[in-house]
């Protein structure tokens, strides 16, 4: 039993390795987006449909995050993903402006819901960063009636480097039984990477990143109050 955590360590440890090698550049460009946006006193949305519903959630209120941070919630649990006009309802539920940031996370960027989400921010000049498994989305067709999938519709776009199905750890080759998805572990790195290097860019800007810091260190309630005054505000949350 132990080999299958064995080859899941293996197989996530050259996937962020690649991440690090491949997609910094991507990376870069999205945290110089997320520091402009905080800079100017905006709000960052993520949206995630499914199970990348927890990498759009990893940067909302937590420590080592920023309070600027929201998410989008689709209370479905990716139920309604496939759904045509979804995603306007959803945008229409949240004040974003132009003056705030999308990120929309989907392993496989081929269903209506991100693919719409980018489509309706673009039409309301809102900046998009896409988070998406290129080897999967590449290799199936668009669910969405535009035909698009979602890298090919965001102005940013990070590949979590998986493979296609996510699954990574092969069990039984012969009956294609295949564990240990990674599109989470991914994304979850990619987010706080784009986070912390967003914060470093404010730094050098002299603007204080607004980091929380854990809810369970003492003195924390004092050194959070004014970023959580600011999220009762600005933050709609879950």
């Amino acid at each position: 039993m132990n080999n299958v955590a064995h080859e899941y360590l293996r197989v996530v440890q050259g996937i962020l390795c690649r991440i690090v090698e491949t997609q910094m550049q991507a990376m870069e460009q999205a945290a110089c987006r997320v520091a402009e946006t905080i800079h100017r006193d905006g709000i960052v949305y993520t949206l995630g449909s499914g199970h990348s519903q927890m990498v759009a959630e990893e940067l909302y209120f937590r420590a080592g995050s920023m309070a600027n941070f929201d998410i989008v919630h689709d209370r479905t649990f990716g139920r309604a993903e496939r759904l045509p006009g979804y995603a306007r309802v959803l945008l229409d539920s949240y004040p974003i402006t132009p003056a705030d940031l999308l990120i929309i996370v989907s392993n496989s960027g081929r269903n209506p819901l991100p693919v719409e989400m980018a489509l309706e921010a673009r039409e309301r000049r809102i900046g998009t960063v896409g988070i998406t498994s290129l080897a999967h989305s590449q290799a199936v067709d668009s669910r969405a009636s535009q035909g698009v999938r979602l890298f090919e519709v965001c102005d940013i776009v990070i590949d979590t480097c998986g493979v296609l199905g996510d699954a990574a750890v092969d069990l039984a080759p012969a009956s294609g039984v295949r564990v240990c998805p990674t599109s989470t572990l991914a994304g979850i790195f990619i987010v706080n990477s784009i986070s912390g290097l967003a914060a470093r860019l404010l730094l050098e800007r002299n603007f204080e990143p607004p980091v929380l810091v854990s809810a369970n260190l003492d003195g924390s309630d004092e050194r959070n109050s004014k970023l959580v005054d600011f999220m009762r505000v600005r933050i709609r949350g879950l």
